[in-house]
């Protein structure tokens, strides 16, 4: 399995519209098993994305897709930095399965 962690820092205020766009956008990537977008509670512009998929080729297929690309376009103008991107190799837990 191929993981991903990280934050994004939106410009002030648009935290809720990019979490929506992420969240719609997430629908019908091949090999990701799970897709987690959450709300920094320390920070009202920061965001944590958590993503395990089943290879970390799905995860680069899956930059292609038309609805990823769509959220890429109208997400962009809203993130004001990538704060932290970190690489994980999941093993396994609740929802989890290894085949």
């Amino acid at each position: 399995m191929y993981g991903l962690i990280s934050s994004i820092k939106t410009v002030p205020g648009e935290r809720e519209a990019l979490i929506a766009i992420l969240v719609e956008g997430a629908s019908g990537m091949s090999g990701c098993l799970s897709y987690v977008v959450a709300k920094d509670p320390s920070s009202d512009d920061t965001i944590w994305i958590t993503e395990v998929w089943d290879s970390q080729a799905s995860h680069e297929a899956s930059l292609t897709l038309p609805s990823v690309q769509e959220a890429i376009a109208r997400g962009g103008p809203l993130i004001a930095e990538f704060s932290q991107r970190h690489v994980t190799e999941p093993v396994g837990g609740h929802g989890l399965s290894r085949d």
